[in-house]
């Protein structure tokens, strides 16, 4: 870890840490009971239909299963991603993703509903804005799991 994200993390704990260290593993989330914040550093995909309104909507027509497991690929084959947590049999996962400089964690929820449907949220631990990191992501991520389905 560079001097950066060590003077940092006397002010944010968590970006004087290395991959998931600092913050507190995720209990399973409720998709049902998604409470947005206020301040504009998330990003959430989801089906159409889903509450609270997503920001992207999704469409996949693949295997649940299928769909989680190319979720997972896409998600650990990126640099700075950690798995924090995985609730496998409710494919329900949860990652760590850290800035490049600063080492600012970002959190990502990827979860698969039993239609087949991805949910994607992805939100930074510190800050008010995200400058549109969480936006990018999500559909990168998204682009890449296509990608990953359409192979096979």
């Amino acid at each position: 870890m560079g001097l950066l994200p060590a003077l940092l993390g006397l002010i944010w704990p968590a970006c004087g840490q290395d991959g998931i260290g600092g913050l507190p593993v995720p209990a399973m989330m409720d998709l049902a009971r998604i409470e947005r914040p206020s301040t504009p550093n998330t990003y959430l995909a989801a089906p159409a239909g889903f509450a609270p309104a997503p920001d992207k909507i999704t469409a996949f027509t693949a295997d649940p299963d299928r769909l989680y497991a190319a979720i997972k690929r896409v998600a650990l084959g990126q640099e700075r991603v950690f798995l924090h947590v995985a609730y496998d049999e409710q494919r329900q996962v949860h990652f760590v993703v850290r800035s490049a400089a600063a080492n600012f964690p970002d959190l990502v929820m990827a979860a698969v509903t039993p239609q087949g449907g991805l949910v994607l949220w992805s939100r930074s631990v510190y800050g008010r804005k995200d400058f549109g990191v969480n936006e990018a992501r999500v559909n990168a991520w998204i682009a890449a799991v296509e990608g990953e389905l359409a192979k096979n």
